[in-house]
């Protein structure tokens, strides 16, 4: 079972995968958002589902896939969090969790066009495990409580401008939030139907070419711990979205790969939670 977000930008329908056939949540709710996910939504449109009490959404197939959550409240991101992706772009392995913000508006359907910024010649590429938050997280006292906050986990590709975030200032939001740079999706898998979020492999090409084959096993910092270390300087809302970091195989740690241009097609996966496909357009 899964959640997903069909139609028009700014016009989606939230709907639920299950058993083959998509079914149409607007009887429970306009769209999934942080309010639908605090309010047990994911169960309750389970129920729903599983009692009939939910219509089939017709053509569905043939509408463009969204982003499967409304805009978040905030994306925070966690860099260096794999030791080969560490080791490549040859900085130290970190003793906490390095912490950004991206703009949430950068968010934008799994398999819509990516911009290249006017100006750029280091855009990247990033396959990441995005943590969606269900329930608000503030000062958790332990990593152990704090999967029991995480609604599910979704694709996310964190593009980044390489001199931008490293060469134009001494931080990293600004190489991190260029329109686009954070397609999300195809869906929002619960927890309760992932298991282990450290036992799921990431990969990601670049016009048919692999450049990304990890596992979220090698995180340094695990999402339990992110969360739970997250919770202790921000306060973690529904909907919220955590992108916890990228294995290796970024052309910012291999010198002799090109970055992206326009005309480039990426296409990632995790496992379980479906592949995405992005074309690399200019702006």
């Amino acid at each position: 079972m899964s959640f997903a977000r069909l139609g028009d930008p700014g016009a989606e329908i939230p709907v639920l995968r299950h058993d083959g056939s998509v079914y149409d949540l607007r009887p429970l709710t306009a769209d999934i958002t942080g309010a639908f996910l605090a309010d047990d939504g994911l169960a309750r449109a389970r129920a729903a589902a599983e009692n009939g009490e939910l219509p089939i959404l017709p053509d569905a197939a043939s509408l463009r896939v969204g982003a499967p959550i409304a805009l978040p409240g905030k994306i925070v991101c966690v860099g260096l969090n794999y030791h080969d992706h560490a080791a490549e772009t040859g900085a130290a392995v970190p003793a906490e969790p390095v912490v950004f913000m991206k703009d949430p508006s950068t968010i934008v359907g799994p398999f819509d066009d990516v911009l290249i910024p006017r100006g750029s010649t280091k855009t990247d590429w990033e396959v990441e495990l995005g943590v969606v938050i269900g329930t608000t997280a503030r000062y958790l006292s332990s990593p152990e409580e704090a999967l029991a906050h995480v609604a599910g986990y979704v694709v996310s590709h964190d593009v980044s401008e390489r001199e931008f975030q490293l060469e134009r200032g001494g931080q990293w939001d600004k190489g991190k939030s260029c329109e686009t740079f954070n397609p999300l999706g195809p869906d929002l898998v619960p927890a309760s139907d992932v298991g282990d979020p450290q036992a799921l492999g990431l990969r990601l090409s670049v016009n048919g070419v692999e450049r990304q084959n990890g596992s979220t096993s090698a995180q340094i910092f695990p999402v339990a711990y992110v969360v739970w270390y997250l919770s202790q300087f921000m306060v973690l809302r529904p909907g919220d979205l955590v992108n916890t970091g990228t294995p290796a195989g970024v052309a910012l740690g291999l010198p002799d790969t090109p970055y992206l241009r326009a005309g480039d097609v990426v296409e990632l996966e995790i496992d379980g939670l479906g592949r995405a496909r992005q074309t690399m357009v200019q702006a």
